[in-house]
C-alpha cells in the first residue's frame, strides 16, 4: 500500500490531465496551476511509484507502461468518487449538488441563460459550463467527463448514446442588409453558386450540412474565407465580405436595425434540433435529471424567441 500512503488525489488529477492532453503546459492551464507546480506534483508521484511515468520524445509527452497502468487506476478512482458525489447529492435532493454541462460553441448563445434560470430555481446547485468546438466536445463525451452534453448534429454512430431533442436549431442564409439578394425572393442554390461564402473551418457541423446540400444539386459553394468563430463570421458579413449559413441562435441578440438580414433561399431554413446527449447506461444524478426536465420546459420560450428573430431579420 505504499502508493496509497504517498500519492495524493491532487497528484493523480495532475497526472491524468497531462496524460489526456499530452502536455504539461496544457494541463497547467486546464487546472489553473503554475507549470512548476505541475512538475513538482509529477516528480512526487513518480517518486511514490518508484518508476518513470512519462517519457519525452521531441516535444511530445508519452506514457510509459507504468504510466498506462496508473492512468487506468486513476480513472477508476475518479469514477468511484464521482459515484459517491452523485449519491450524496441524491441524498441531499436539490438543496445541494453539482452539474457539469458540456456544450458545442453555438450553444453558448442560450446555454448560460438556461443555466441561470435553473440555478434561480435551485439556488443550492453549483454548475460548470464547458464551451468548446465539436471535436473537443466529442472527446469529452467519449471520456464521460461531464454530466450532460448539448449538441446539434449527432456524433458518429460508434458512440452508444441517449439522445433527447429539446429545442429547434434552424440554419439560415445570412447577408448584409445592403446585399443585392437581401430583397429578393425564392433564391435558388444555383444563384448562390456565384456568391462568396464565409465558412467555419473544415469539420464544422454547419459547414458539412451546407456542403452536403449543395453537393446534392451538383454544386459547390465558393468559399472566400474560413473563420474559427460565428462572431468572426458575423463581422465579416457586416463588412460585406460575403454571405454565410448560421444558426438562428447566433443572431438572437442582434439589434432590429442592425446590418444582418435573412435571405429567402430554397431549402432554407434547414430545420435541425438541439439535443441533450449522454452515454447510454450512464446513471444520472438527481441534479442532471432535474436539468433535463428544466430544458424541456424551455422549448416553448426558445421557439418563440426564434420566431421573433426571423420576423426582425427578414426583409
Amino acid at each position: 500500500m505504499r502508493l496509497a500512503r504517498h500519492a495524493s488525489l491532487r497528484q493523480l488529477q495532475v497526472f491524468e490531465a497531462i496524460a489526456r492532453l499530452g502536455s504539461f503546459t496544457r494541463a497547467a492551464e486546464e487546472l489553473y496551476l503554475a507549470q512548476p507546480t505541475v512538475s513538482t506534483q509529477i516528480k512526487r508521484l513518480t517518486e511514490a511509484v518508484e518508476t518513470p511515468l512519462f517519457e519525452h520524445v521531441g516535444r511530445g509527452v508519452h506514457l510509459t507502461e507504468a504510466g498506462e497502468a496508473l492512468l487506468d487506476a486513476a480513472r477508476e478512482i475518479f469514477d468511484a468518487l464521482d459515484r459517491v458525489e452523485m449519491k450524496v447529492s441524491d441524498l441531499k435532493g436539490l438543496k445541494q449538488g453539482y452539474l457539469r454541462l458540456g456544450v458545442i460553441t453555438i450553444a453558448k448563445y442560450f446555454a448560460p441563460g438556461a443555466l441561470g434560470g435553473f440555478c434561480k430555481k435551485y439556488p443550492g446547485v453549483e454548475v460548470s459550463l464547458e464551451v468548446t468546438n465539436r471535436e473537443h466536445l466529442l472527446e469529452r463525451l467519449a471520456r464521460n467527463e461531464d454530466d450532460l452534453y448539448i449538441l446539434g448534429q449527432m456524433p458518429r454512430s460508434d458512440l452508444d448514446l441517449e439522445v433527447i431533442p429539446f429545442a429547434p436549431n434552424p440554419l439560415h442564409v445570412m447577408a448584409h442588409r445592403k446585399h443585392p439578394l437581401a430583397s429578393a425572393g425564392k433564391i435558388t442554390l444555383e444563384r448562390l453558386r456565384d456568391e462568396y461564402f464565409i465558412m467555419r473551418e473544415s469539420g464544422s457541423g454547419t459547414r458539412a450540412t451546407v456542403e452536403r446540400m449543395f453537393a446534392e444539386k451538383g454544386l459547390k459553394p465558393k468559399v472566400r474565407m474560413e473563420l474559427g468563430s460565428n462572431e468572426a463570421i458575423k463581422h465579416a458579413i457586416m463588412a460585406q465580405l460575403g454571405i454565410s449559413v448560421l444558426s438562428l441562435h447566433t443572431v438572437t441578440l442582434e439589434a432590429g436595425s442592425g446590418p444582418l438580414a435573412i435571405l429567402d433561399v430554397e431549402g432554407f431554413p434547414i430545420q435541425r434540433t438541439w439535443n441533450v446527449v449522454y452515454p447510454k447506461g450512464k446513471e444520472l444524478s438527481v441534479v442532471a435529471k432535474a436539468f433535463l426536465e428544466f430544458l424541456k420546459g424551455e422549448e416553448g420560450k426558445l421557439a418563440a424567441k426564434m420566431d421573433k428573430t426571423v420576423k426582425r431579420l427578414c426583409r
